[in-house]
């Protein structure tokens, strides 16, 4: 059995971090650890952060990365999106809340969250922040089931693993037909396309993570138990 941790929204906390990587070893089977995105925050670990995902120690399980919405927002505003800046960090969290990343994030570490991929598609799996549509995409239980297919079949997957709403769920759609019907100059044309089982998983946020197996297609939902931070680490 080789399962995938799946975590996100780390917002620069290393102590945090190094938490999560101290209980992926008491779990048994994880070969993988896959970081979806919302690596930097304005903490005051973010750059020891950044640099132990850039160069992991040798009892680390290796992280493999992507962007989320605020590496995304950080980018933006160093003039890596083109034209775009942080706008959605300043109308969400204040004009503050730009500044404050900039001053947590050194800059020698840009080019490396610019390189990183919107997502990863392992096996019939995809691996995203937000969705295919877009980072920022928000898919939760409440979300239409129109909307999720709609994010599955843009990839072509089975399962679509999201981060972006921090919760932590499951969501089946459970098969059945699409109808379509197309008129052209050769008169209307109907057909059907059978629609296979597929899941969106929410994978949580912060200290909630998800374990997933996808040689049986179990899922473990667990958060690190807060106890177990060393005291005398962190920033009073």
């Amino acid at each position: 059995m080789e399962r995938w941790a799946l975590v996100s929204g780390l917002n620069g906390d290393l102590d945090l971090y190094e938490r999560i990587q101290r209980d992926l070893k008491r779990q048994r089977g994880v070969a993988s650890l896959f970081v979806l995105g919302d690596l930097v925050g304005a903490h005051p670990s973010c750059n020891g952060l950044l640099e132990r995902l850039r160069r992991p120690r040798p009892s680390d399980l290796a992280p493999d990365c992507i962007y989320g919405w605020r590496d995304d927002q950080l980018l933006a505003e160093c003039g890596y999106r083109g034209e775009r800046k942080a706008d959605d960090l300043k109308q969400q969290e204040g004009e503050a809340s730009v500044s404050n990343l900039l001053a947590a994030v050194d800059p020698d570490h840009l080019d490396w969250l610019a390189s990183l991929q919107f997502g990863f598609i392992e096996l019939d799996c995809a691996l995203i922040h937000g969705s295919s549509a877009d980072v920022a995409d928000r898919l939760t239980e409440a979300t239409s089931p129109l909307i999720l297919m709609d994010r599955l079949t843009r990839l072509d997957v089975n399962r679509l693993f999201t981060a972006r709403s921090g919760r932590q769920f499951r969501l089946e759609l459970t098969g059945g037909q699409i109808q379509s019907k197309v008129t052209d100059h050769s008169g209307e044309h109907k057909a059907e396309q059978a629609v296979p089982k597929r899941s969106v998983i929410g994978i949580g946020g912060g200290d909630h993570y998800t374990l997933y197996d996808p040689a049986t297609d179990h899922l473990a939902f667990l958060n690190v138990d807060p106890s177990r931070a060393q005291s005398g680490r962190g920033f009073g």
